[in-house]
């Protein structure tokens, strides 16, 4: 065959793979609708921390008390802000996840909650130093109701971020930490905007009244749905586990089918909150990812590893226990790659379930393009999933790698661990510019990411899911 045909042909065929991988594509998943979504959030999250400077400045003059005192009250209602904000960004709010995936917004959560805070001690240090004579006394017996609610705001908040990052350091248990960051994020919020209400300084007029009062109404509102509604709701579609399957690696994979309705708007590789055997409004949930696709539902699939009390209890699951399901959640899928000429994909450990659903996708939707999948395990034993990976190649162009730590005697595939010269070796100059989708322990995946980045693959193509979301 004459090269120039045969380089025709070629094109032909990934032009038809990408036509078949768009027709799967939900039009929110598309390129440019994600990033008009994800603009209009950002803008949206943005004006909500310039309303208060904004209400201020149009709704009449504001006594002042020089350029510091000026400067205290904007970090204050700056970071009134901010905290408002992240009512909304813990929320599971699908318009505002969607676009960037909830692990992402719950890290901006984390820092600007760091940021929040930092504004509030560098408010409340101004005026200590320079304003001293108008904070009054600290004692909270003799000091003004308004500014002792200030103080105990601050107090949540500086408490609220220690327990959070210290809380395996404290030995907090999961659910013992929830429901302290909640009572503590309530408690500063009520009392944050109960001192910008009693001090007055810049409350002086009807509009900017109305807008503390909506700042609390705001993040009232998502409280309520977050913890009422939203459970209420799952209450109503309960699921119910029909198998219990031990998998290699200690794994097991729990099979839930719908009560009553199944699992809307899912996209293989996205992920759930679960609770099982427990009411609905209970703050003890974990997310884990639904390791089947959507086309072999409506039953969903979560595998999980005993690592912990709550994993552990989960895998001990009964058949025939009551589950509620939150979700889906998660944006890692290759529902977003439809234009990509071929797939990376990197797993370690337990770290397969998301690749494992995309690749159940793949496989039902008799996609074509090529698949490298390297999948590192410390023993042979441990690789869960590993016949049916090996099935799945009767289907799918795919390349599977197994990286064995400590191999079995006779074993002749690649040894170790998932370094640079295991992805020199398996993956062709020509696939750097393919999605390359990550998951895993945490250190293997910054390792990864970095001999990646060496080889010449752009951020943009590395893509990866974040183990613990809090």
């Amino acid at each position: 065959m004459h090269p120039i045909t045969r380089y025709m042909r070629m094109e032909d065929t990934a032009r038809t793979a990408t036509q078949r991988a768009r027709a799967h594509q939900p039009a929110a998943d598309r390129k440019y609708t994600v990033l008009i979504h994800a603009t209009a959030v950002l803008l949206l999250s943005i004006g909500a921390i310039a309303a208060p400077f904004v209400v201020l400045h149009y709704t009449g003059p504001t006594p002042s008390g020089g350029v510091i005192w000026d400067f205290s009250m904007g970090l204050g209602f700056g970071a009134l802000g901010m905290a408002a904000l992240q009512f909304a960004l813990t929320g599971r709010l699908r318009w505002i996840t969607h676009p960037f995936g909830a692990d992402i917004v719950y890290l901006a959560h984390r820092y600007l909650s760091w940021g929040a805070v930092g504004l509030m001690l560098a408010h409340f240090a101004l005026l200590y130093v320079f304003h001293q004579d108008m904070l009054g006394v600290l004692n909270p017996l003799e000091a003004r109701w308004e500014l002792t609610a200030g103080r105990v705001g601050l107090v949540c908040f500086l408490a609220l971020i220690v327990t959070s990052e210290f809380r395996k350091r404290l030995h907090l248990r999961h659910e013992w930490w929830r429901s302290l960051h909640l009572g503590l994020a309530l408690c500063g919020m009520i009392a944050a905007t109960a001192h910008v209400l009693g001090v007055g300084n810049l409350t002086d007029t009807p509009a900017k009244r109305a807008l503390w009062l909506g700042v609390t109404f705001g993040f009232v509102a998502i409280l309520a749905y977050t913890h009422l509604i939203r459970p209420w709701i799952s209450a109503r579609n309960p699921w119910r586990v029909v198998a219990n399957t031990q998998e290699r690696g200690g794994v097991h994979t729990l099979e839930l089918e719908p009560q009553a309705r199944a699992l809307h708007r899912w996209k293989p590789g996205q992920f759930a909150w679960l609770k099982v055997e427990r009411s609905p409004y209970s703050l003890v949930e974990h997310p884990f990812t639904i390791s089947t696709a959507p086309e072999k539902g409506p039953n969903l699939t979560f595998s999980v590893k005993p690592l912990g009390d709550h994993s552990a209890e989960l895998a001990s699951t009964a058949v025939g226990a009551r589950a509620y399901v939150d979700g889906p959640y998660g944006a890692f899928s290759i529902d977003r790659l439809a234009k990509a000429p071929g797939l990376v994909m990197i797993a370690g450990g337990v770290g397969i379930t998301p690749i494992l659903a995309n690749l159940h996708a793949l496989e039902a939707r008799s996609d074509p393009r090529p698949i490298i999948l390297i999948y590192g395990n410390a023993t042979w034993e441990d690789a869960s999933f590993r016949e049916e990976l090996g099935n799945m190649k009767r289907h799918l162009n795919l390349t599977l790698v197994h990286v064995i730590e400590n191999p079995p005697e006779g074993w002749d595939g690649a040894t170790g661990r998932v370094d640079r010269e295991t992805l020199i070796e398996h993956l062709p100059a020509d696939t750097r510019n393919w999605p390359h989708l990550l998951c895993g322990p945490a250190p293997m995946v910054q390792a990864v990411r970095r001999e990646l980045d060496k080889l010449g693959v752009k951020s943009r193509h590395i893509d990866h899911e974040i183990f613990e979301l809090v």
